[in-house]
């Protein structure tokens, strides 16, 4: 089974003190003690932020590690990505992290790890990377269109309670034609794919939300998703 985990926001680098989404992707891996390796390209391999995420799984069941492209940490790079059982992507700069991924190759390996099951996760640039487009402040840090990796269909947008100018700028891009209907989500909120295919949608935040955004002509529509809050198990 193929699995992607897309979080809007929130996670270890967001909530320090608030793991539940990062509790939650590790059992998806169904192994006693996941493998878990920390891609931190779109922050540029910030040393905070990889041990912000070393001080949060190191308290979980869990082997952590992490891939550096700034300082090489590996001798064959499909190799070393390949002996994880979950590839968790960091926040930052979308487009930055997509050229680079390009220039080593990492983009071809990310695919066959999702083609062999290896569970795909991130947050922020590490959700958007994964569909076909995402709303992204990459570029000249106004928010417009960028083209990822399309391992899921449509678009997707992060932070949308979290940023204020989100939603209107998704919606205007969508209405327009130029980004394609998708999903967006409150920071706090994950999207959980299985073989391509919305499953479920859990959050760390008991009020944080989901849509599906849809164009009809050229009216925007958002459709709420059900979304299931890890903290008590209500929705």
């Amino acid at each position: 089974m193929r699995q992607i985990i897309a979080m809007g926001g929130g996670g270890f680098s967001m909530e320090p003190d608030n793991l539940l989404l990062d509790q939650y992707i590790l059992p998806q891996a169904h192994t006693d003690v996941p493998k878990i390796c920390f891609i931190p390209t779109a922050s540029g391999d910030a040393d905070n932020y990889i041990k912000r995420f070393y001080e949060a799984f190191e308290k979980l069941i869990c082997t952590p590690s992490h891939l550096s492209l700034f300082s090489q940490n590996f001798m064959n790079l499909e190799a070393y990505v390949m002996q994880h059982d979950i590839l968790y992507v960091g926040g930052g700069n979308t487009r930055n992290m997509l050229s680079l991924w390009k220039e080593w190759g990492l983009d071809t390996i990310l695919k066959e790890a999702y083609k062999k099951g290896i569970i795909l996760a991130g947050i922020s640039a590490g959700s958007i990377c994964w569909f076909e487009e995402g709303v992204t402040d990459s570029m000249n840090n106004n928010l417009s269109k960028i083209d990822c990796l399309g391992f899921l269909t449509g678009s997707n947008c992060p932070h949308y309670d979290g940023e204020s100018n989100r939603r209107p700028s998704y919606h205007e891009l969508m209405a327009s034609g130029e980004m394609k209907e998708g999903y967006a989500v409150d920071d706090g909120v994950a999207l959980h794919f299985k073989d391509e295919k919305l499953s479920v949608s859990v959050s760390s935040r008991p009020t944080a939300k989901a849509y599906a955004v849809n164009r009809k002509a050229s009216k925007v529509i958002e459709q709420e998703l059900p979304v299931t809050y890890l903290g008590d198990g209500k929705q």
